[in-house]
């Protein structure tokens, strides 16, 4: 591992939101502008999807704080100001804002590494202050294949290790998969743990995103210790799952509760149907039977609808898509004018999406870490409001955006 104070990695900082094509867009005009690849598809309603560009005023600088790291996927910040980050190899480190990458963590289980699988997103407990717990997702190695699970364990006072380590949740049913497992962390302030879940991608099992025998393509609903709350929309119900939220999801990857304390969550779609989501209890949101976009080849998706009744609308789409990794909502001293903005990453596309959310609709969009050239991972919110991320890659990056212009510099487009 090494500590990089500087990051040589980009020009003065810019103050301008631009487009693809690096020309700034006029006011009011979609910061999107290539063809979409489903051109033939109109959204719902107006704004939902190709947002206005927005620009931050402020100029910005990025420092790469530490690398070395593979493929990086969880980020969670402790009460002490260091970073636990996830390698989807299967190892968990501490790594400290001036860059100092601890050993791996002792005493997870096994992970099932291979394709989207591996070690995948951890959380601090809404406890950890009285019990130290930590919370992560993985890819578990079963009898006939694997499947999403999620265990806690006690922090070790040195860090060194986690102890006394529970499986919490068990996505079933097991399949022989190398794809769309989720899966994202995310507390309520009820302290209840929202666990995202893919469908396992397959064409076979896509239907499963429908059925409530089921757990994949769901959002999942557990007490902290994996019991079901009596009040989840599906409890009672025969031949349900109880764990379940909602229904219809292709791979979340990312969950964020906003400032109300709703949970918002972003999934990966097909070619041109990446979505921004609000799961209420019980909502369908429509995989694999309705969806924007196409398949990978071109063909039309499913029944080639986007619209039914009784299946939710997503809040936003992205048509091209960005490939969403993590999300968070702003809430630091830092950059005030972002405070209740949504801050998702970008896989494909290689930036921070900023959105401005207004009653629950995506009003604004920008691209922040554009100079950094790397599939975003995670993003977070470090004590001072900086906004930190990591890049999956085989020498994989922790990186904190803030305030300034010089060395480091970053353009905002």
């Amino acid at each position: 591992m090494r500590l990089i104070v500087a990051a040589a990695l980009g020009l003065t900082a810019l103050s301008a939101a631009c487009r693809a094509d690096g020309q700034t867009p006029p006011p009011g005009a979609p910061l999107e502008t290539r063809p979409a690849n489903a051109p033939d598809q109109r959204p719902a309603f107006p704004g939902q999807t190709r947002a206005p560009a927005v620009h931050t005023q402020a100029a910005l600088s990025h420092t790469v704080v530490a690398s070395g790291l593979s493929h990086p996927w969880g980020l969670a910040l402790l009460p002490d100001g260091r970073w636990l980050v996830t390698e989807r190899p299967g190892r968990l480190r501490l790594v400290t804002a001036q860059g100092a990458v601890g050993a791996p963590i002792q005493g997870l289980p096994a992970v099932d590494a291979q394709g989207q699988g591996g070690l995948l997103d951890v959380a601090v407990g809404p406890t950890f202050a009285s019990d130290r717990l930590i919370y992560w997702s993985y890819a578990e190695p079963r009898e006939g294949g694997n499947g999403t699970a999620v265990a806690r364990g006690r922090l070790s006072d040195d860090g060194a290790r986690v102890e006394t380590v529970q499986v919490v949740f068990r996505a079933r049913p097991t399949y022989a998969g190398r794809l769309h497992f989720g899966s994202a962390l995310a507390f309520a302030p009820d302290g209840t743990l929202f666990i995202t879940l893919g469908e396992r991608s397959d064409r076979a099992m896509r239907s499963h995103a429908q059925r409530l025998d089921s757990h994949l393509g769901k959002v999942i609903r557990v007490n902290a210790d994996g019991s079901v709350p009596p009040d989840n929309p599906f409890v009672g119900r025969e031949g349900a799952l109880p764990e379940i939220w909602s229904l219809g999801h292709r791979n979340v990857q990312g969950a964020a509760i906003g400032p109300d304390g709703a949970l918002w969550t972003v999934e990966h779609g097909a070619r041109g149907g990446d979505e921004l989501n609000r799961p209420r209890a019980g909502t369908n949101h429509g995989w694999p039977d309705v969806a924007y976009g196409v398949e990978y080849s071109g063909a039309p998706l499913g029944q080639d609808v986007t619209a039914r009744e009784g299946v939710e609308q997503p809040a936003y789409y992205w048509d091209p898509v960005i490939a969403p990794g993590g999300a968070v909502f702003y809430d630091g001293a830092l950059f005030p004018e972002w405070r209740g903005n949504l801050l998702v990453a970008a896989l494909k596309e290689k930036h921070v999406a900023r959105l401005v959310i207004r009653d629950g609709r995506v009003v604004g969009e920008e691209r922040l870490l554009t100079d950094l050239d790397a599939r975003i991972r995670d993003v977070a919110i470090g004590p001072d409001g900086a906004v930190w991320a990591i890049t999956d890659e085989d020498d994989g990056k922790l990186v904190r955006l803030g305030r300034g212009q010089g060395r480091g510099g970053y353009a905002n487009r």
